[in-house]
């Protein structure tokens, strides 16, 4: 699967390792940045590409990182076709795609272990859409919320 992610300065560590662990995994990982570690780098430069990338390759993924994941989450939700959710467990991860049919996960290298941040994003990969009507609906209605700026009633 194609993975793309980005992350900033409080998640570099995580970044690199995360692209290292998916690759080894099976996954074509794309790597939005940062590419060098700056202290006073800006999320939105790198969590913006990675989530223009997946609202633009159909059936790709992405990753966005930072200390919290907050303000990368609410980037990627800034571009069009992206449904970016913070994962804090691996249920939450889960019940992103199963619900939600999330594109994009975020997490906070501030707040995880290594490993445990590693195991959020790969139960996100691995798992599917549930499909269910009542999710699909919900989805749907913020679609056309998004394009139209009006809730269908």
């Amino acid at each position: 699967m194609r993975v793309h992610i980005g992350g900033d300065h409080a998640a570099w560590d995580l970044k690199n390792a995360l692209v290292a662990a998916l690759t080894a995994d099976g996954h074509d990982v794309v790597d939005h940045g940062p590419h060098e570690f700056d202290a006073q780098d800006d999320y939105p430069r790198f969590c913006v590409p990675a989530a223009e990338a997946v609202a633009a390759e159909e059936g790709s993924l992405g990753v966005v990182l930072g200390g919290s994941g907050n303000g990368e989450q609410i980037a990627a939700n800034k571009v069009v076709g992206v449904r970016a959710a913070l994962a804090y467990d691996t249920d939450t991860a889960a019940l992103a795609r199963e619900h939600n049919n999330a594109n994009v996960v975020a997490v906070g290298a501030r707040k995880h272990t290594e490993a445990e941040a590693i195991g959020l994003v790969r139960t996100f990969l691995a798992t599917g859409y549930s499909g269910q009507e009542r999710h699909t609906r919900r989805i749907e209605l913020l679609a056309v919320y998004e394009t139209t700026g009006t809730l269908p009633a």
